[in-house]
């Protein structure tokens, strides 16, 4: 199935735009491959009646070594099991041999549905991603933290523009922040219908109102530290979830 089918089947079915990001902080406990597992365990059963995707950051399973990525490589078919799409926040390219690679370990190894990935070597760097038509390829367009302002700012239209030009197989997107609220609407107004990943809402404060009326057809809200590190992430992602509704239907 394709990332979007997925994706769409996912919204329809839990009536959900909330992406939870699974950035997992084992805190005091051994990293072993069970608390790594376990940890995302107790999130997925508390939250999967509730989003429309996970988003599992690369970054805090390679800190843990192999069994950090064996987990991830676990939860991923746990997801998969339960019929909801993951997006692998990667942020990966290269030149195009090395893109390859790295599109084989985050499709064929991780087996994840879609991926992030950073388009400032140009189209030859993404392009071994975009082949790969029924998987998902978010670029980063304007994030959420503070450093955009030193490149991303002066350039992210242009990077709408391009990204656009290349969909050519209708598996794109875009990586935009909540904390951008007027640049989402305009960068939407280039896309269309392309689906919107919006990191931003949960502990960055973005403003989650504009996120879901300027996010397009497709807004996928994520939410990470504010839900899984919550004393009840059910009641949070419920919360969250419902509240981004509010706005849907308003």
């Amino acid at each position: 199935m394709k990332f979007l089918e997925k994706l769409d089947r996912a919204i329809t079915k839990n009536n959900s735009l909330l992406c939870v990001g699974l950035d997992v902080d084992l805190g005091d406990k051994t990293p072993s491959l069970a608390n790594i597992y376990n940890f995302n365990c107790d999130i997925i059963n508390a939250t999967k009646e509730l989003v429309c995707a996970y988003k599992p950051n690369i970054a805090f399973y390679e800190r843990y070594g192999l069994e950090g990525l064996s987990a991830l490589q676990q939860t991923i078919e746990l997801i998969d099991s339960i019929g909801l799409p993951v997006i692998l926040d990667a942020k990966r390219a290269d030149i195009g041999h090395s893109s390859a690679a790295y599109a084989e370990a985050v499709f064929k190894v991780y087996k994840a549905d879609a991926v992030t990935v950073n388009p400032y070597l140009g189209y030859d760097s993404l392009e071994p991603f975009i082949k790969h038509e029924d998987k998902g390829i978010i670029v980063l367009c304007l994030t959420s933290n503070p450093g955009a302002k030193d490149f991303e700012t002066s350039i992210y239209k242009n990077v709408a523009r391009r990204v656009k030009e290349w969909n050519k197989f209708g598996n794109l997107g875009l990586v935009v922040g909540a904390t951008k609220p007027a640049e989402l609407k305009e960068i939407t107004e280039i896309t269309g219908e392309m689906p919107i990943l919006i990191p931003g809402v949960g502990a960055q404060g973005g403003d989650l109102q504009a996120a879901v009326q300027y996010g397009g057809k497709r807004p996928i809200i994520n939410a990470s530290r504010s839900i899984i590190f919550a004393k009840d992430p059910g009641l949070e992602a419920r919360k969250l979830r419902d509240e981004i509704n509010s706005y849907r239907n308003s």
